[in-house]
């Protein structure tokens, strides 16, 4: 599932396959209880996470990986030791196998994201 046509994040879950779905629930929740202020919608056919109508933070179900989205710039900057060793695009984080989804690491980012607003790539 690379792009959805669901209408919430709730529908969006239910359509990923089954060995995904613990690790995007587990992306959500972090998302839920570290960005407060955020809204959480969809967009572009993932979930995303939203301040002052930007997104910020996305995650997806890709063909091969998941993806999670991180469109600020300063925070990618400020985590660049860290996220050397990952696999990363320009604003994707890749994670090819549920398991070695790095949560702490994830949670750092978004705790970074949330401190204060700034420029989404």
């Amino acid at each position: 599932m690379v792009q959805s046509n669901a209408e919430d994040v709730d529908g969006y879950l239910a359509e990923v396959p089954p060995p995904r779905q613990e690790a995007l629930r587990r992306l959500r929740e972090l998302c839920r209880e570290e960005l407060a202020g955020f809204t959480e919608a969809m967009a572009y056919g993932m979930p995303v996470y939203e301040r002052d109508g930007s997104a910020e933070i996305a995650f997806a179900s890709q063909k091969q990986y998941i993806s999670f989205y991180l469109m600020r710039g300063d925070v990618r900057e400020a985590f660049a030791e860290r996220l050397a060793g990952e696999d990363m695009g320009k604003g994707c984080l890749r994670f090819r196998k549920p398991e070695r989804i790095d949560f702490a690491l994830v949670r750092d980012l978004l705790r970074a994201t949330a401190v204060r607003p700034g420029t989404v790539c």
